[in-house]
């Protein structure tokens, strides 16, 4: 569908979806995506996005827009997602073991400032379900798996759960994400800074090494960090991916933040904010990584990007890639056709 008569249906079927509550609208359009990418060409939705080349990480994106984890935790609707024109599309989080998450209500919109409030806490069906997902996809463009630990697992334990997701996923990921970033997760934050990370980064690197030479190619590590973070917490972080000889930072998360909302309904319930409030504060920590790291590694640049111009503004702070999530919700499909056109 051209972009403009996609953009037209949304604007006109967007209020019926906001009529349920913003859970059920979330797995009721996944399985509608799933579904309608069973039609292939005849797909009503499928967008013939221009491609726009970006290399990145050694790979090769055929446009630099992405869909964010949290959209498809479980890889149940990549086909779906894929017919919308994404560059790439990041699954997960995912953890070891299956975990619910915390009790609903969990997701919130907030219209007025076009974003959403969740505290979802890597609710998923295990690593072994998306993996078997992963393997009856027909999408062929890049997919990232973000991969965490699970909410039993203490922190200091952490390692484990990431290192079995990792030798999970390795074989079928085109990059993986390592969220340490959620606020969602009790002590998930923790994992930024200090011996922590030091300790996590340094174990996920000695198992990629074994496992690049068991499979015979190495996939690329980016670490999805928070927004919240103040410069020196950045520097740290940067400096120890560096160090670890990690491949990209993913900026970034969630805040906990509540600039932006103060007042609206919803406003206050607990979780990680997303979506515009976060445009202005996610590019600035795009520019302060671009700055630390001096082209040494990519960006990925995810929050608050709602248009072309917004876009535009993370490529120029210093991001490779950008990744939206809130205004695919807000804007709908076409926002990805948009953002591309502008990229051009």
């Amino acid at each position: 569908m051209h972009p403009k008569l996609l953009s037209a249906a949304y604007r006109l079927s967007r209020p019926l979806l906001f009529q349920l509550a913003p859970e059920t609208a979330h797995h009721w359009s996944l399985a509608s995506l799933q579904a309608l990418a069973a039609l292939g060409p005849l797909n009503p939705v499928r967008q013939r996005v221009p491609s726009l080349p970006r290399d990145v990480m050694g790979l090769r994106f055929d446009n630099p827009v992405g869909m964010a984890a949290g959209m498809d935790k479980d890889g149940d609707c990549i086909d779906g997602l894929g017919a919308l024109g994404f560059g790439f599309i990041e699954l997960g989080t995912v953890t070891p073991r299956p975990q619910p998450g915390n009790p609903p209500p969990r997701l919130f919109r907030l219209p007025p400032a076009e974003a959403l409030i969740n505290r979802m806490g890597f609710n998923n069906q295990g690593v072994e379900h998306l993996v078997g997902r992963l393997r009856k996809t027909r999408y062929r463009g890049v997919l990232g798996i973000n991969i965490g630990k699970n909410l039993s697992t203490p922190v200091e334990e952490a390692l484990g759960d990431y290192l079995t997701c990792l030798r999970e996923v390795y074989p079928v990921a085109g990059y993986i994400a390592i969220n340490i970033s959620s606020p969602n997760t009790p002590g998930l934050r923790d994992l930024q800074r200090g011996a922590h990370l030091d300790r996590l980064l340094a174990g996920l690197q000695a198992e990629r090494e074994v496992l690049a030479q068991a499979h015979g190619r190495t996939v690329p590590i980016a670490v999805k960090i928070a927004p919240d973070l103040e410069a020196p917490e950045l520097r740290e972080l940067a400096g120890a991916v560096r160090k670890h000889g990690l491949d990209a930072i993913i900026a970034g998360n969630t805040t906990s933040s509540r600039s932006g909302v103060e007042g609206l309904r919803h406003g206050e319930e607990t979780g990680g904010l997303s979506g515009r409030p976060l445009r202005e504060r996610s590019t600035a920590i795009v520019a302060q990584l671009a700055d630390l790291l001096g082209g040494s590694l990519p960006i990925i640049a995810c929050g608050g990007v709602f248009s072309g111009k917004d876009a535009q503004a993370k490529m120029e702070a210093g991001a490779s890639l950008v990744q939206v999530y809130s205004a695919l919700i807000y804007r709908g499909p076409a926002i990805v056709s948009e953002i591309v056109a502008a990229l051009r």
